[in-house]
């Protein structure tokens, strides 16, 4: 009883201080954590049979999650792709895996693990081979982010992903995020800042060789097909999605960027830095995307007319409106409940328990609109001038 009390006072406390509008920090009664996505209950019910997963490639460097990190139990690898030998049987090694989970074959996995859905964790260009595959078999995807390379991909992807009546997500780290769902309440919920004017979104790292990536991911992250781009793609993915998000599905008007290679010896096929404009007819969005931070950063600041919410990294945020000074906090899982594990996520999607929602994080709407976005960035640097959106077809 003590804790309880306790906790409803601080929580009290916060809000009266702070000069926050009281939101539930746990949805409705009855209701669980979000990405992006539809409030509904989350809990691994007990008994009930895992997701049956199977993983497409494991060249990126992610791919290690589903045994590591984020290891859970509402899902079992059933299955894993990888025609590379050497590296299937170092990934074998290191997690202690039977050799008949591996295959060198998409299509004969397919077809003999029989999975419920497949985590691609390949190169951004190959998201649409593993659509091809799985989507005339019914088989949900979820891919790393971006959902593709270009548009045209993106939309053939779309066109399977609703013809054959799949899920197709998108993961994003900063989908995990409290911070992230923080700030998307308090814009749509309370307007405690007032209407959305500006976002300036810093993403990146010092660079994958400095980070020390495996060489199956650099040598496609470093490509301008297989990736897409350099840092623009890798990084600036993370604004366009955020900011699509906060404006609850609108695309833009227009993309201007400008690319830049800092380290040419280092990277010398794609850009490592870039600058993306985003121009609404009410609000602009600045993404800086890089590998030459001197630190990973994660990290975004959203001003309204009548204040501003910064978020810091995935628990840590600053907020102030006229209501008075600047306040800081820390919003966790506890306070905000969120889905901080992507299968998990996954798993309750399949299984109905939460949906994506039209413009959540994850969906399928929101991320083609992330690489009409990119596309247009990349064509902006390219030819040296602001490139206009075209409006999406009904």
């Amino acid at each position: 009883m003590f804790k309880i009390h306790l906790r409803t006072i601080t929580i009290f406390l916060i809000v009266i201080f702070a000069g926050i509008p009281c939101l539930s920090l746990r949805g409705q009664a009855g209701k669980g954590p979000s990405a992006g996505s539809e409030d509904t209950p989350f809990q691994e019910t007990q008994g009930e049979e895992p997701l049956r997963l199977a993983i497409a490639r494991i060249t990126h460097g992610h791919a290690a999650w589903i045994f590591g990190s984020k290891r859970t139990e509402a899902v079992k690898v059933v299955g894993i792709y990888e025609p590379d030998t050497g590296l299937a049987r170092q990934f074998r090694e290191q997690y202690d895996l039977p050799a008949s989970l591996f295959y060198s074959n998409l299509d004969t996995m397919l077809e003999a693990a029989r999975p419920e859905a497949v985590a691609a964790f390949g190169a951004i260009y190959e998201h649409l081979e593993v659509v091809e595959s799985c989507a005339p078999r019914g088989i949900h995807v979820m891919v790393e982010k971006p959902l593709a390379t270009n548009v045209k991909h993106a939309l053939r992807m779309e066109l399977l992903a609703r013809e054959n009546q799949i899920h197709l997500l998108t993961n994003y780290e900063t989908s995990w995020y409290p911070t992230t769902e923080k700030t998307f309440r308090l814009l749509s919920d309370s307007s405690y800042v007032g209407d959305l004017k500006k976002v300036v979104v810093h993403a990146g790292h010092q660079g994958p060789q400095e980070i020390g990536v495996g060489p199956e991911f650099l040598e496609w992250l470093t490509d301008p097909v297989l990736n897409g781009g350099g840092a623009l793609i890798d990084f600036g993915c993370y604004g366009a999605n955020l900011m699509t998000y906060l404006m609850q599905g609108r695309a833009p008007v227009s993309v201007t960027a400008i690319t830049r290679q800092y380290k040419p010896k280092r990277y010398p096929k794609v850009d490592d830095d870039a600058t993306i404009i985003l121009n609404y007819p009410d609000a602009q969005c600045i993404i800086q995307a890089s590998w030459n931070w001197p630190f990973n950063r994660k990290d975004m600041a959203v001003y309204g007319d009548s204040g501003y919410i910064i978020t810091k990294n995935d628990t840590e945020m600053r907020v102030r409106n006229a209501s008075g000074p600047e306040r800081s906090f820390r919003v966790t899982s506890t306070d905000l409940p969120v889905y901080e594990n992507p299968f998990v996520y996954l798993a309750d999607v399949i299984r109905g328990k939460t949906l994506p929602g039209e413009n959540g994080l994850y969906s399928l709407k929101t991320n083609v609109t992330v690489v009409r976005i990119l596309e247009a960035a990349r064509e902006s640097a390219e030819k040296g001038k602001t490139v206009y959106l075209q409006p999406e077809k009904q």
